[in-house]
């Protein structure tokens, strides 16, 4: 397959000219069964693991604001599409426009309200404006490409019905499918098949019943193996591995000092335990220090009493920016006010350092600093499920105070056996490099996607070692505009905006991918660049170096800012 080749020549007003060379991608022969080398074979040893560099530093994070213009634009922006909110109410209040939202029935009109109906308001007048971008129903494999199902909507968003046809081969660049593990294979998915005609597709029990198995066990052995701790317990779910277990590790009487963009099954768990929560502003050393400090001089409120527990919670990749955790730091700080540190690496196991083994691994950390550490399946491993893992003592209390352990039902055999087989083919105990090439591949296709659109003149967040790229688009018509551009382009993304992010910081999400060619990517620059002109999103200042051999060595890109 030809190679198409992207040039990115600097014109003097700062605008960037993509030129995609060689033969176009759509003539390229495109398999949708994720991954696509073939097997290296016993080129590493049986479980062995591949020595670790010294420790390396946090590579740069980008978080640069826009003009001043643009946040302005942004709340006229919303103010507007809430001013004919406000009269579209009043249209179906006079009965001249028909109200689709849900309503208490005529006899209940005396009850306590139902549907809170202003507290629905951004719902009915703002979202559903722009519904069609968002729960795309897809009818293939979610590899680097995809299928979607196309659809139309008679009443302007608020139902929609298919149309039996099918928007082929888009590439995908919004699934958590860091390292192509999301596949149909046959070859690799030999051993799941076994597993389910073994022990079928559900338990039917809880494990401490009569639904522990033998692959369970394993499995729980293979994760401690991996993150290199004593012990390590798995579960069904991964949102319920954080709003389960954080009950069940702090309640009353303790403190959690949570960082401000924390996932919200972190968020969900903190408020169940009844712990007193205190937030920190996100990745600030400073901050968190502050809360430390005043914690154990202080104690509780009004009594003054030592606090029972001090837990710091964080996560390794932050899902909405692409920011790593300032791990090294909060380490230091957590050992010296004496606290503990409960890590989330729901986007980071697999997905960073130089064998897959996170954050810790990244920045050159024992793993037995951190107290809890936790972690899904649902991504990196093509999966479903989490883990909780630590010191022993620690998961065998969690096995019988934890509700998700005591009252889930047990992990589906044949998603056991696909964490399994993926896990074992990162660490190389199926006899390959497969697993390494593909973290490799990851932390290439990240550092190239990202150093490209910043030369594009994109305002991007993150860190550079994160495959989770968010696109600032901050203005709420050019969110919806931007994914119906992509989609007709045959380019599926993520928008997101509030409340899931602040009002002016709307953007797109792309997660890169091991299974994502150099071609997709080209591609999807090419098409980025064009839609980025037409829709004007081109809001950085800074001029990045447009040298092409900091593509080979990975080295930081020069940039300045422009005033």
């Amino acid at each position: 397959m030809a190679r198409t080749t992207l040039s990115i020549a600097p014109v003097p007003n700062g605008n960037r000219k993509i030129q995609l060379n060689g033969n176009h991608f759509k003539s390229a022969i495109c398999k949708k069964n994720g991954y696509h080398n073939k097997a290296q074979k016993n080129i590493t040893s049986h479980g062995a693991r591949p020595p670790c560099s010294k420790q390396r530093f946090q590579r740069p994070e980008s978080f640069e604001q826009a003009p001043m213009y643009v946040a302005v634009m942004t709340y006229l922006g919303f103010g507007i599409v809430t001013l004919f909110g406000y009269f579209r109410d009043f249209l179906r209040a006079v009965g001249l426009e028909k109200c689709h939202i849900a309503r208490e029935r005529e006899e209940q009109k005396d009850f306590v309200p139902l549907y809170q109906d202003f507290e629905n308001f951004y719902t009915r007048n703002l979202y559903m404006r722009v519904r069609d971008s968002w729960n795309r129903p897809i009818c293939s494999l979610p590899g680097p490409v995809f299928d979607v199902m196309e659809r139309v909507s008679p009443d302007h968003n608020w139902t929609f019905s298919l149309t039996g046809k099918t928007i082929d081969n888009v590439i995908n660049m919004g699934s958590y499918n860091y390292l192509g593990f999301a596949e149909n294979n046959a070859d690799f998915l030999k051993t799941v098949e076994d597993i389910t005609q073994q022990y079928g597709l559900g338990v039917c029990s809880t494990r401490q019943e009569m639904g522990n198995l033998a692959i369970h066990e394993e499995l729980e052995q293979l994760v401690a193996t991996f993150l290199g701790v004593e012990s390590s317990m798995i579960l069904g779910m991964g949102f319920a591995t954080n709003s389960m277990n954080i009950p069940a590790l702090v309640g009353k009487g303790c403190l959690i000092l949570s960082d401000e963009l924390n996932h919200t099954s972190l968020i969900l768990g903190a408020r169940l335990s009844g712990a007193t929560i205190r937030v920190f502003k996100h990745n600030n050393m400073q901050s968190l220090e502050r809360l430390l400090r005043e914690a154990v001089c202080t104690g509780q409120p009004r009594t003054h009493r030592p606090w029972k527990k001090i837990m710091i919670i964080v996560e390794g990749i932050y899902s909405m920016e692409g920011s790593v955790v300032r791990l090294p730091d909060i380490v230091a700080l957590k050992m010296k006010y004496k606290a503990y540190l409960y890590l989330d690496e729901a986007h980071s196991i697999g997905a960073v350092g130089p064998t897959g083994r996170g954050v810790t691994e990244l920045f050159g950390l024992d793993p037995s600093d951190i107290d809890v550490m936790m972690g899904t399946f649902t991504k990196s491993f093509g999966a479903a499920g989490g883990y909780i893992a630590g010191k022993k003592e620690l998961v065998d209390y969690l096995r019988s105070y934890s509700h998700s352990a005591v009252y889930s039902s047990a992990m589906s055999p044949p998603v056991t056996e696909q964490i399994l087989r993926a896990m074992k083919c990162i660490m190389g105990l199926d006899g390959t490099t497969i697993g390494l090439v593909r973290v490799q591949q990851l932390a290439e296709n990240t550092h190239y996607f990202r150093s490209r659109l910043q030369e594009m003149g994109f305002i991007i967040y993150g860190n550079d070692d994160s495959p989770v790229v968010p696109i600032l688009l901050y203005m709420p018509g050019k969110v919806v505009a931007f994914s119906r551009a992509m989609l007709k382009r045959k380019i599926g993304v993520v928008v997101v905006g509030f409340p899931a992010t602040p009002i002016t910081e709307a953007r797109a999400r792309f997660c890169l991918s091991a299974a994502h060619t150099k071609a997709m990517l080209d591609q999807v620059l090419f098409d980025l660049n064009e839609v980025g002109d037409d829709l004007c999103l081109k809001f950085s200042r800074r001029i990045f170096s447009p040298r092409p051999q900091q593509h080979n060595n990975n080295d930081d890109a020069d940039s300045q800012i422009i005033d």
